[in-house]
């Protein structure tokens, strides 16, 4: 999928032209995967252009840099300002939104080394994460031959660059297999999730998520699921979930910011369900886009304006 990046980015404190925004090949992140980021949407409304969620991704990024000691140079307050500003300054109508820290060039190349912060904010234009029609008529996805990391080993629940190289190996096993995407066990032999997607199955309407012990970064968007849900009376349990229930389900979507809410239609080759987008994934849908059309309520303050 062919990205168009605008013309300018925040980086290190100041809007500057996008091929502006460089640095050094010997920086340390490049070589140890010292980064953090995230990934933030921004929707039009009937209320103008609003951010989804704000504030608890730039939570979620405090949490990781403190995780690996990267200390942010900038306040939660001027990151903030820094999302609105690179898409005000590309005059966006939506946007999808990637803060990132890493730790640049400077100092003795070694793993403990203290090397320079260097913090950025890109906005582009970005649709359907997964392909053109999928969020309409869903995926078929494979479950991969690459576990994810133990418990204690690499910590799931930190949006750290580092990880991932996990998904990588799951992502391009899956295209190589011709699936649209791939989905990932825990080192348990129990589901975790999907290569940058949290997953959901359900059972007789009821809404069926694996756990944080699962190896999964616990998603905003499927926190968001999960409130919705229970806001409308659905049911939602987080539970350990064997493989196999993949193929027993009624229904299955993956979600997350990038992939949104996107329907799975068949697993490993064998269909679940009906063999497309089935009636409760329909409704969190309509639930979820909701919130951006205004047929949802913002009664959680998720939507934090542009302007």
């Amino acid at each position: 999928m062919a990205t168009n990046y605008p013309a300018h980015i925040w980086h290190n404190g100041k809007i500057k032209p996008w091929a502006e925004a460089t640095t050094h090949v010997m920086a340390h992140a490049l070589h140890y995967g010292s980064s953090i980021f995230e990934g933030i949407r921004s929707y039009e409304t009937p209320k103008g252009q609003m951010i989804f969620r704000l504030g608890d991704h730039l939570k979620r990024f405090y949490n990781s840099a403190k995780v690996y000691d990267i200390k942010l140079p900038y306040t939660q307050e001027q990151l903030a300002a820094a999302c609105r500003e690179v898409i005000k300054v590309n005059k966006l109508p939506t946007a999808y939104i990637r803060p990132v820290a890493f730790r640049g060039a400077g100092g003795p190349l070694s793993l403990s080394a203290d090397a320079p912060i260097e913090v950025a904010v890109g906005a582009w234009m970005l649709g359907a994460y997964l392909g053109d029609g999928v969020l309409e008529q869903g995926i078929d996805a494979g479950v991969s031959t690459w576990q994810r990391f133990a418990p204690n080993t690499i910590p799931a629940g930190a949006k750290a660059g580092g990880n991932y190289l996990s998904g990588a190996l799951i992502a391009r096993e899956a295209r190589r297999l011709g699936y649209g995407e791939g989905i990932a066990l825990a080192s348990t032999g129990l589901l975790s999730e999907g290569a940058g997607e949290n997953l959901f199955l359900i059972f007789d309407g009821v809404l069926h998520t694996t756990p944080a012990s699962a190896s999964i970064l616990a998603g905003i968007t499927r926190h968001c699921i999960m409130i919705l849900a229970k806001d409308a009376g659905i049911e939602v349990v987080e539970r350990d979930l064997p493989r196999e229930t993949l193929y027993f389900a009624d229904e299955i979507f993956m979600c997350g910011t990038a992939a949104e809410i996107t329907p799975i239609r068949s697993v490993d080759g064998k269909p679940v369900g009906t063999g497309k987008p089935g009636p409760l994934t329909l409704r969190m849908q309509e639930l979820f886009f909701g919130l951006f059309k205004g047929t949802t309520p913002d009664k959680h303050g998720w939507l934090d304006p542009v302007a």
